[in-house]
């Protein structure tokens, strides 16, 4: 097990909290708190089963046929360690370079080793050295069991704040997940700079992570559980967005989000009033000669300026045609205005919206509500 180091430089450590009487985990704290972790998950846990609520454990919902095919092929060893709160599969994988930051038993890593085929590859990095000796022990049978003629995954054990020392380097990978790990950083900015730094240009981090709707109390941080359990570190979402931005990422794309209920009396008594929801984000980095102007194309589809860069410099660009609007305002197409789809960054809203009580039938044309999927 390599050292951890020291995180932050001077004594001025940002990305953990952003209010005045909080303060960042430097150096000895974030060795703390890396032991902890490694702890919880390394000997406390041995199976999903252990875990003292629901938030580490992604939610029932429906998975596209391909995804439920390839999570059966992964190892019932590898499955049985896994503590995920979402689902990370972005779209248009095929040949794709992929770093799984915090990949714990790999299963997030074999999934998506099929689904890049053999010329891709998956790299999963984890600080734990269990979690890693299960992921290790079964690269000969996924790789058999795909039918590829060489692995195409590997793992690396490191920090996800430190990437460089774990060897990886600069503009190496195109996609760069993460399930609910990135709560579990000492230091969040380090990890989205690191992330940052070794993805292409045109790279996108998607991930899924536990947020707040405020900045939690010291209370809720120092407790081991709430910690081991993604709730002691989790982000308030608007930190997230504003430190995404600092580190160079376009604006974060809210994918979807889910409220966390705790079932555990004792642990929700110290939470309190404090809500808590998983959320799937994506960031992409978008070179900063890309321009942003508003575009359409095809059905008359507008975009805002910053998904127009995304979609120009990404994996996505050979899939679409992107013009500027003509006049620098849109027509009306069809029945509905043709003007960007409203971005919801505020994961609370869009659990809010994604709950069945308020999913309500559309009247009146396409255009009835929003749920009619009009842009």
């Amino acid at each position: 097990m390599q050292n951890v180091g020291v995180l932050c430089k001077e004594q001025s450590c940002t990305g953990l909290y952003s209010t005045s009487d909080s303060v960042p985990a430097c150096g000895s704290e974030a060795k703390i708190i890396h032991s902890d972790v490694k702890d919880y998950y390394g000997k406390q846990l041995q199976k999903s089963e252990d875990l003292q609520t629901n938030v580490c454990t992604t939610s029932a919902k429906p998975k596209p046929a391909f995804i439920r095919k390839a999570l059966k092929d992964v190892h019932p060893e590898v499955t049985s360690r896994y503590y995920g709160c979402g689902l990370v599969v972005p779209e248009s994988l095929e040949n794709c370079y992929v770093l799984d930051l915090g990949c714990g038993s790999g299963q997030d890593c074999y999934m998506l080793s099929q689904l890049v085929g053999e010329k891709g590859h998956v790299t999963g990095i984890d600080m734990t050295e269990e979690q890693l000796a299960v992921a290790r022990k079964h690269i000969d049978y996924h790789t058999e069991k795909f039918g590829f003629k060489k692995p195409n995954v590997d793992f690396v054990q490191g920090f996800m704040e430190l990437l460089g020392e774990a060897g990886l380097k600069d503009s190496s990978y195109d996609i760069i997940i993460s399930n609910c790990v990135v709560n579990l950083s000492p230091d969040k900015a380090a990890v989205l700079r690191e992330a940052y730094r070794v993805l292409k240009d045109g790279g996108e981090m998607y991930f899924s992570d536990v947020y707040s709707n405020q900045a939690l109390t010291k209370e809720i941080r120092e407790h081991k559980v709430l910690w081991g359990e993604c709730l002691g570190g989790a982000l308030w979402w608007e930190d997230l967005v504003r430190l995404a931005q600092e580190v160079g990422f376009s604006p974060p794309r809210l994918v979807t989000a889910s409220h966390i209920a705790i079932g555990n009396k004792e642990l929700g008594s110290i939470v309190g009033d404090y809500k808590f929801v998983s959320a799937t984000y994506r960031l992409f980095k978008v070179p900063k000669s890309c321009p942003k102007e508003r575009s359409q194309e095809g059905d008359a589809m507008v975009v805002d300026g910053d998904a127009a860069a995304i979609l120009r410099s990404s994996r996505f660009a050979d899939d679409f045609m992107i013009r500027p609007v003509e006049g620098g305002a849109a027509a009306d197409v069809g029945c509905c205005p043709a003007k960007p789809k409203e971005v919801i960054v505020n994961p609370f809203e869009l659990a809010k919206r994604l709950e069945p009580a308020d999913i309500k039938p559309a009247t009146g044309g396409c255009c009835g509500t929003k749920a009619s999927g009009c842009a």
